[in-house]
């Protein structure tokens, strides 16, 4: 056995027994689990560069964290909590207002929401329970690998960023959010071979937990009283039908609502197994959250994962059932890859993934490490793209964790319209589905899976949520179908239980925006922070605001350019017209970027129709016309990535020269160079449009031209 110890930076004192085990250590606790609180993280797939083999797990945790809205409470689970809490309550304490008064063995705040107007890039910083989770793990930073907070993160989290209408009524037993500090831990390294048991004590205030049992509650198992029925044939295909319309309309470009699926699970453990079993994934877990709730899960989908300040994720979209061979598994994979519309599901995912990421990472080094990658399950196959970025110094792993809130694979874009529509369309509150989990440590590093392929389990029943990624080009039965498919993984090992037998360095080049300051007005879209890193990259520096600020603000910013970012809907959804008066009143340089084209445009006296078919992360033919100051460098024709329901047709275009035309006469670029007026239809920000390095181009030209002479 080996001892370490050393001080957090909140003055803990921690010391650190470590000692091998054998394997089986890490399945008693996963059989303690059926009744104890804890949890067990395994990772049954390798993919060189993406995933490797481990597994670890706790039982008893001497303290948990839960959050419901914006209150979050800390609670002694044993003696050993008692001993540790007071560290956590100041943390609390430092962060909201009590809800009541603090005891030894609980404190509860609530975190008031802030009246201030923040930059879209100080959005991680916020006023939520997570301000309270950041002062936590400031207080127990340290050098340990393995210390943190363990367990899961609901759906409705992403709320206290988003201003999302209510429409279903939220059970009374929802919890937002549950973590666990453990003081003991199995680690099983496959790659290196080892089996190795950590136990922590710790001494606050100079008292010690040495000598203190490690104890917990249990929550015996119960049988159901009564399972739901599943819903009824045809009921999601009416949810595709409805979302179609919004596609129709240019209020969303991808969305993923899911069902619910019912069935008993009395054994959560074996449930575990089984699972790891027969459907293997890269996040497999059980948590016992206490109260006699359950998570048990096989996610195929890595949300965050931070290890220095490097950032990753793995977007999944684009899906086809396996075959029965690897014969025919190589024809399902030759069709999906030949699918534009499971390419197009992939390619919005990424590109607001590679959005999140410029939110908060070093300019220029959102990276797509691996594009359509094939990932095979069970029983079905998935395409996968592989990001990473560098985080910015002034921000850390919890910031890339909150600026990617929730993952695009199980929301859609724009982010905040698909979530509205999915709670108005969705039959019940998500809970944990579409959520994460795994754990922050307090060394810095975060490992986290999206809450996919989960079975909620209470009272005896298992609730199995699944979704599609949604498209206009979706068909109804296509989509209902897929999720079913995607449950059928879980139900089948549920009835098997019930029924036994690098970054790349950039090189060195001009950059055109030095010394300037872009505004960019952000109309709820899903792109805004990959225009801003484009921006950033070209050496500009950039203010983000939501659009409805106060005009003063121009002035206060003083910006070298206003950039109206894309977005959902019309220009009048915005109130787009009142902001160029404004813009143009001060005599300054304007770019838009597909809606804000449309605004410019329609803001001239042109005119804006509705395309046939919406052209949705799809793949633009664009042709320039003659000499074009704004498309300097670019081919006579090269390819841009397309988002848009609206457009302007070349005669209806007041006040400009168009041109850039797709082959059906839709207008791509507008210039008025006099008067530094510039526009795109077509998404310079997208990976469509990196052929060539068109979209970087695109956005040097603007910050040369809007330079005053």
């Amino acid at each position: 056995m080996e001892t370490s110890g050393y001080t957090t930076a909140g003055g803990v004192s921690v010391e650190r027994e470590v000692r091998e085990v054998p394997e089986e250590a890490l399945e008693q606790i996963v059989t303690e689990l059926g009744e104890r609180r804890g949890g067990a993280f395994s990772s049954g797939m390798d993919y060189p560069g993406r995933y490797s083999r481990w597994a670890f797990g706790y039982v008893d945790p001497c303290v948990e964290l839960v959050a419901r809205g914006r209150t979050i409470a800390a609670r002694a689970l044993n003696e050993r909590g008692k001993v540790v809490l007071p560290a956590i309550a100041s943390c609390l304490l430092a962060a909201g207002k009590p809800v009541s008064e603090p005891t030894g063995a609980h404190v509860e705040v609530h975190i008031p929401e802030s009246e201030d107007l923040l930059p879209e890039e100080m959005r991680s910083r916020r006023p939520t329970v997570f301000t309270a989770i950041r002062e936590v793990i400031a207080a127990f930073k340290g050098e340990d690998q393995h210390l943190g907070l363990y367990g899961a993160f609901g759906y409705d989290l992403a709320f206290q960023f988003e201003p999302i209408r209510h429409e279903l009524e939220r059970p009374a037993d929802q919890r937002d959010l549950v973590l666990h500090l453990p003081d003991r831990l199995v680690v099983i390294d496959r790659q290196r071979e080892t089996s190795v048991e950590y136990r922590y004590e710790f001494v606050v205030d100079g008292v010690s937990t040495r000598g203190l049992e490690r104890t917990g509650d249990t929550f015996p198992q119960v049988a159901p009283t009564e399972v739901p029925k599943d819903p009824e044939k045809g009921a999601y295909a009416t949810v595709v039908a409805a979302a179609k319309e919004k596609f129709k309309r240019g209020d969303l470009f991808e969305v993923v609502p899911g069902q619910v699926f019912h069935a008993t699970c009395t054994d959560p453990s074996a449930f575990y197994r089984s699972l790891r079993l027969t459907n293997p994934a890269p996040y497999e877990f059980i948590i016992n959250l206490g109260d006699g709730e359950h998570l048990v899960g096989a996610s195929p989908e890595m949300y965050v994962r931070v290890t220095g300040d490097r950032v990753e994720t793995c977007p999944i979209s684009g899906t086809i059932a396996r075959g029965s061979n690897p014969v025919e598994d190589a024809e399902a994979i030759r069709t999906l890859l030949s699918s534009v519309k499971e390419e197009s599901e992939l390619t919005m995912c990424t590109d607001v993934d590679r959005n999140d990421k410029s939110r908060i990472c070093v300019p220029g080094t959102v990276q797509v490490i691996g594009r359509r990658q094939i990932e095979l399950y069970s029983r079905l196959i998935h395409t996968v793209d592989h990001i990473e970025g560098r985080l910015r110094p002034e921000f850390d792993a919890l910031d890339a964790f909150l600026t990617h809130m929730w993952a695009v694979t199980v929301t859609g874009a724009p982010k905040t319209w698909a979530m509205q529509f999915i709670e108005d369309h969705e039959a019940t509150t998500r809970r944990w589905y579409g959520g994460a989990i795994g754990f922050i440590g307090f060394d810095g590093s975060m490992n986290t899976g999206l809450t996919l392929r989960t079975a909620q389990i209470k009272n005896g029943v298992a609730t199995v949520r699944a979704g599609a990624t949604l498209l206009f080009d979706s068909d109804p039965e296509a989509e209902e179908r897929e999720t079913e498919l995607k449950a059928s993984a879980l139900l089948g090992a549920l009835a098997a239980v019930n029924q036994p037998s690098a970054v790349r360095e950039r090189p060195v080049r001009d950059q055109p925006g030095l010394g300037m300051k872009v505004l960019l007005v952000d109309h709820e879209d899903s792109f805004v922070n990959t225009l801003a890193d484009y921006f950033r990259q070209e050496g500009a520096d950039v203010v983000t605001l939501r659009h409805g600020f106060p005009a003063e603000m121009i002035d206060q910013i003083a910006p070298d350019l206003v950039v109206l970012s894309p977005g959902p809907g019309w220009p009048s959804d915005f109130g787009m017209s009142a902001l160029i008066d404004q813009v143009y009143a001060r005599g300054l340089p304007v770019f838009g970027v597909c809606l804000g084209l449309q605004a410019m445009v329609e803001h001239a006296g042109g005119a804006l129709e509705l395309l046939d078919y919406p052209e949705h992360g799809k793949r633009g033919h664009v042709s320039r016309l003659g000499d074009s100051a704004l498309l300097e460098g670019l081919p006579a024709e090269f390819v841009a990535a397309r988002y848009h329901s609206l457009h302007a047709k070349r005669p209806g275009v007041v006040g400009f020269e168009a041109t850039a035309l797709t082959p059906d006469g839709n207008v791509m670029a507008i210039e008025d160079v006099a008067n530094r007026r510039f526009a795109v239809q077509f998404h310079p920000e997208s990976i469509l449009t990196a052929e060539g390095g068109a979209g970087a181009k695109v956005i040097a030209n603007v910050l040369r031209l809007s330079r005053r002479a």
